[in-house]
């Protein structure tokens, strides 16, 4: 495959001379052979270049940053940390997605809060990255409309599961916003797309070679994802635990996510010297309420009443989480001990089950679904204390109450909750 042939398969998949078909057997000969690393990045440029590419002044460009992550249960690390980012100087355009399968979606999550539009033009976007630091918005048909359709083909065609398809549909969309430097946290465990850490690796390795291909610092945190990150996971749950975070007061595990993924990047950007550095500066604005200030600052810019954050009951109100048609259910232990496990798939999947997310492209979502951990692995609890409440509509049928029942394993021993971070690249 010659360098020119990809260049004219990315034209043909925007100009619509070539149909359906032939883009999938062009891919179906990427997802069976690969592409070399040098290839892969030429795909990526094409696709970059597919559409309109975001530029910023001369004298701030080099710090423009944003991360990607490949899903989870309970990921709402992309929430805090574009305004921490702001707040410590960088500017993050940030482009998210809707949730996939199991896994919740920054777009969906940020929805959750009356008005939010997640539709950002370029020029909105620029406007609000020079004012205020950060924006969350969706894919528009302008940034990298290559891989808008590339994707589609892929999603019902079973082509999904190619590292170089993969590698050029994130690096495009990340690419096209006109990144300096860009964070990819990719998850592995028994509810990632990456199952195991070599799988992950050869990922990670891609997108580190495409990105600095064309010229962005690119890194790569791998993450555990076998249990939920924080204790909420549902999109308005997640909305308020966000926002606990940006206070100082989120979880432990969420915390040392965004603070280790600012840290990468501010280190990047030549912000701070090292590493541990930036993570310390991004944990400071959580404290001192820089972070909060600005995701409040972008949440109104994106079409949210500034009021809803002037009290935590208008902000629970707002949301859903007081409606007389959403339900809760306890669910207790039995015998004491400490937590060993918390199986976030069966977790994830129960949301899904319960509206959270969308079996099918188009389902409405059920913002006020989900659930909130009363503990976690490494907490001692007696019999009868409550670890997880259920928010739901209706009741719950058996089935889903044994998935719960059966998703939470225990010790007779002491059990000491690990860092989440495996690796950085």
């Amino acid at each position: 495959m010659m360098m020119s042939d990809i260049q004219k398969f990315v034209d043909g998949v925007v100009d619509g001379t070539l149909d359906d078909a032939k883009v999938e057997a062009w891919m179906r000969s990427v997802f069976e052979h690969g592409l070399s690393p040098e290839k892969t990045v030429q795909l990526t440029h094409s696709m970059i270049h597919s559409g309109t590419v975001l530029e910023w002044p001369e004298e701030w460009k080099h710090l423009v940053v944003d991360k990607h992550s490949t899903g989870g249960i309970g990921d709402k690390v992309s929430l805090v940390l574009a305004p921490a980012l702001a707040a410590c100087g960088l500017r993050c355009p940030m482009i998210a997605g809707r949730g996939l399968a199991h896994t919740g979606g920054t777009l969906d999550k940020l929805e959750s809060l009356p008005g939010y539009d997640v539709v950002v033009s370029p020029e909105k976007a620029f406007s609000m990255v020079s004012n205020i630091g950060c924006m969350i918005g969706g894919q528009t048909g302008e940034l990298a409309p290559a891989d808008k359709r590339m994707y589609a083909i892929r999603d019902v065609t079973g082509l999904i599961a190619s590292v170089p398809l993969i590698t050029g549909s994130i690096v495009s969309k990340k690419a096209a916003e006109g990144l300096a430097a860009l964070v990819m946290d990719i998850k592995v465990g028994k509810a990632a797309f990456m199952q195991d850490l070599d799988s992950a690796r050869e990922l990670a390795e891609s997108i580190v070679s495409t990105g600095e291909g064309l010229g962005i610092s690119t890194h790569v945190t791998l993450t555990e994802m076998d249990t939920p990150i924080g204790y909420a996971a549902g999109n308005a749950v997640e909305i308020v635990e966000s926002i606990e975070t940006l206070k100082g007061a989120g979880p432990a595990d969420l915390e040392e996510l965004v603070c280790i993924q600012g840290g990468v990047l501010l280190h990047a950007t030549g912000l701070c010297e090292t590493v541990d550095e930036g993570a310390f500066r991004i944990h400071d604005s959580l404290i001192d309420g820089s972070a909060l200030t600005k995701f409040e600052e972008m949440c109104v810019a994106q079409g949210v009443d500034g009021n809803l954050f002037k009290s935590e009951e208008n902000l629970i109100s707002a949301i859903g989480l007081l409606e007389n048609g959403l339900n809760s259910t306890q669910f207790k232990i039995e015998k004491p001990g400490w937590i060993s496990g918390i199986d976030a798939m069966a977790l994830g999947k129960l949301v899904l089950d319960l509206g959270g997310g969308r079996k099918n492209l188009g389902d409405d979502i059920d913002h006020g679904v989900g659930f909130i951990l009363d503990a976690h692995v490494g907490s001692l609890m007696v019999s009868g204390e409550t670890w997880i409440t259920v928010y739901h509509r209706g009741n719950l049928t058996e089935i889903q109450q044994e998935i719960v029942a059966t998703s939470i394993t225990m010790s007779n021993d002491p059990v000491d909750p690990e860092s989440r971070v495996i690796d950085i690249l």
